[in-house]
Formats: C-alpha cells, sequence, structure tokens
C-alpha cells in the first residue's frame, strides 16, 4: 500500500499528536478520518483480488499439467502476497518438479509451509494451559497376612497307602467312690427324752 504526499502529512501530523497531545483543528480531524476511510477500503480491494487470486490458483492447479505455466505465475504471485502453500500445492509441484521453475517453487514452498506449522503450533502451545502436576499417590496400608487354611487329608491320597495301626487300647474306667448317704435330722439332731415324773407318795410308802 503507498500513501500520497498529501496522505503522508496527514500521517505525520497524527503521529506527532499522538506523542504530544494537543487540541486538533477540525481540517486536521476531517483529514485524519478521510485517510482512514481511504485505508480501510485499500484493505478490503486488497481481501477481494487476494480472494480472486486464490481462486483462480485453485482452478489452474484442477487442470495441470496442462496449466502449468500459468499456474506457476499465480502461485508466485500468491506467496508474494503472503499466501501459505497448503498440501495441495505441495503435492502438485513435487509432480511437476522435472521442471526447473517448479523446483525452486517447490523449496521456496516447503520453507514458508515449516515455517507456519512452526508458528501455528507455537501459538497452540502458548494458548493451551499449563499441565497440572498430578497428585502423589499414597501407597495402601499393609494388610496382615491372611491366615493359613488347614490342610485336610483327602481319601485315596498318601495315608491310604500307608498300613493302619491297631487302636491303642484305653485304659478300664476307676470306678467312682461311692457317695455317703446325707444323714438324716433325726441322726443329727435325736429327739429330747421326756422326764419321768415321780411316783405318788401312796407307792412310795408301799413299798
Amino acid at each position: 500500500m503507498a500513501f500520497s504526499a498529501d496522505e503522508l502529512r496527514v500521517v505525520r501530523r497524527a503521529l506527532a499528536t499522538a506523542l504530544n497531545p494537543a487540541p486538533l483543528q477540525d481540517e486536521d480531524v476531517q483529514d485524519c478520518l478521510r485517510l482512514a476511510e481511504s485505508v480501510d477500503d485499500a484493505v478490503r480491494e486488497a481481501g477481494r483480488l487476494r480472494a480472486f487470486l486464490l481462486a483462480d490458483l485453485t482452478r489452474y492447479r484442477e487442470t495441470l499439467p496442462g496449466s502449468l505455466t500459468g499456474y506457476l505465475e499465480l502461485l508466485q504471485d500468491a506467496l508474494g502476497a503472503g499466501y501459505d502453500p497448503g498440501a495441495d500445492d505441495l503435492a502438485a509441484l513435487r509432480a511437476l518438479r522435472a521442471n526447473p521453475r517448479a523446483a525452486a517453487l517447490l523449496e521456496r514452498c516447503q520453507v514458508l509451509a515449516e515455517r507456519s506449522v512452526r508458528a501455528r503450533l507455537a501459538r497452540l502451545s502458548q494458548a493451551a494451559p499449563a499441565p497440572v502436576p498430578p497428585r502423589p499417590v499414597l501407597p495402601a496400608p499393609a494388610q496382615p497376612p491372611a491366615p493359613r487354611a488347614r490342610l485336610l487329608a483327602l481319601p485315596g491320597g498318601r495315608a491310604a497307602d500307608e498300613p493302619k495301626r491297631p487302636a491303642t487300647p484305653k485304659p478300664p474306667a476307676t470306678p467312682a467312690p461311692a457317695k455317703r448317704p446325707a444323714p438324716k435330722p433325726s441322726e443329727v439332731f435325736p429327739p429330747c427324752r421326756r422326764p419321768v415324773p415321780p411316783p405318788p407318795p401312796e407307792e412310795r410308802a408301799a413299798g
């Protein structure tokens, strides 16, 4: 984008005002507004031209190799306008690398494509949140060993092959001593004997 002499003077006045704030005259304000509109128009026109150029580039690429000359010229113009070559352009140039001009454009496009991928990855890494450190995993408390199960002999095992031992005779049971019967109350406490009354006096006299 190129500025005329008048537009450059407006830009200088705007920069001077930005560095040293001061009240502007109405004419200077109008000049800045007109310059801003011109810049916006130029940006929109450049966007339209770039869209037309990319559309033509796609159309020429789809008709290769018959449109080799036109495609290489359009690709070179697009690269000069800031175009990032895509995978389709790289594949087409690899198929045309026998042409010296196509081979030179292939090397240039590979460098630009690699630079574009690195810049995209850098933007993604900056936008990605910082990884959260993992929380430490605490070991599980040790559990006491389970009690060992008691082994039981199965029928038909090793014990079946061994000869049977004679059973040990049990000693005769000793008879328990006879218990003495409990004494009766009459034996423990004998009955009291009543005193015999003396004989009457007549019987004593007769005797």
